[in-house]
């Protein structure tokens, strides 16, 4: 896979993290706390996703360069 299909890709997973814990972010604002803490714990995955798309961004930068 090219480093250009990598971050596609990481960004692609990226998206699926944020739509996956919106359902849970709805709930826990109406007080639920179990959903609250499936909401930390999807925001820790959502943050090194975009980890993730960065460091393959800047692979490809690199490669460019």
């Amino acid at each position: 896979m090219s480093k250009e299909g990598a971050a596609v890709e990481a960004f692609e997973n990226l998206k699926r993290l944020i739509a996956s814990a919106e359902e849970d972010i709805q709930k826990a604002e109406g007080g639920n706390k179990a959903a609250g803490t499936r909401v930390r714990s999807a925001m820790q995955q959502i943050k090194n996703a975009a980890q993730d798309v960065r460091k393959q961004v800047l692979e490809i930068r690199s490669a460019q360069a």
